[in-house]
């Protein structure tokens, strides 16, 4: 089970940390392209850098409104707050605000910077499905969400992305327009401008790869902590089994905050591609299967 955890996050930062450098090396490109102009390079940093920032504070507020979510006391859905209260007992875990989504799709995310100012939502679909102990796997994985920071990677990888692709705009106007100054002969222009294409065809494809690679991971850490939690990993695979079988997109879903749900709201139960931002469920069964056989 630690072993599962720790693989996990060494996988996380290691992908981020190879983002980085393309992200680094896209940049000097797009410096010499602008004909050894590096403020170019600092200004589309900065400028991704601020962009990130902005939705760091504001992403949570953006994602509860983008899926509809409505707060609820405990009044309003005491089986909701007992299991998340108990979850958070366990762990010591402050007990987030709780919301839900009037949709028949079973789904759930979590959100929030720090655990602090996180917010667990559900859909109504997920109560109507789930029994109490595939209920506690599901909310135990949002909760593994809070408690790993898994909110704050996703939106240092989302700066990140931001950055590729303004730079890759920047490679690929300077191989239109600043590459011709740089040498006297056409050759050289077309490289530039072959430089240029590849670069802003290239770079997003990389980004949406690597954001999807860091969800995936994400994801298999949260069912990991869920089943470490909870000592019940066959309990989240039920749940996984179900959503499976019940799979349906969600009436609001949205390709922006897809990779915050707790499964597929887009394709749910499709095939696995490239860019999914969730592994297959039957492959998270089987690492909690294979977890349930080490307790």
């Amino acid at each position: 089970m630690y072993s599962a955890i720790a693989r996990n996050k060494r996988n996380t930062w290691f992908i981020l940390i190879g983002f980085v450098l393309v992200l680094g090396l896209l940049g000097l490109a797009a410096g010499w392209l602008a004909g050894n102009n590096w403020w170019i390079t600092a200004f589309v940093l900065v400028a991704a850098g601020g962009y990130a920032a902005v939705q760091y504070f504001f992403a949570d507020r953006e994602a509860l409104a983008l899926s509809g979510a409505v707060a609820v006391s405990q009044t309003d859905a005491p089986r909701f707050h007992r299991i998340v209260e108990n979850l958070c007992i366990a762990t010591g875990t402050p007990m987030p605000r709780l919301y839900v989504v009037d949709d028949p799709a079973p789904n759930a995310f979590a959100t929030g910077r720090t655990p602090e100012e996180a917010a667990i939502t559900v859909t109504t679909g997920l109560f109507e499905l789930m029994t109490d102990r595939e209920l506690e796997g599901v909310l135990g994985h949002e909760l593994a969400h809070i408690r790993n920071y898994d909110i704050r990677v996703s939106l240092i990888v989302f700066g990140l992305v931001v950055a590729v692709g303004m730079l890759a705009d920047v490679a690929l106007r300077f191989a239109f327009f600043g590459g011709g100054r740089r040498s006297g002969n056409g050759q050289s222009q077309l490289v530039f401008l072959l430089f240029g294409v590849v670069a802003a065809l290239v770079a997003p494809l990389l980004a949406g790869v690597v954001q999807a690679s860091i969800s995936r991971q994400r994801e298999y850490l949260a069912d990991a902590t869920s089943a470490l939690t909870t000592r019940d990993p066959d309990g989240l695979a039920s749940a996984l089994a179900k959503l499976e079988t019940n799979a349906q997109p969600l009436s609001r879903a949205n390709t922006a905050m897809a990779h915050l749900w707790f499964a597929d709201p887009l394709r749910p139960g499709g095939v696995a591609r490239l860019f999914d931002t969730h592994p297959p469920i039957a492959s998270r069964i089987e690492r909690l299967h294979t977890m349930g056989g080490e307790f």
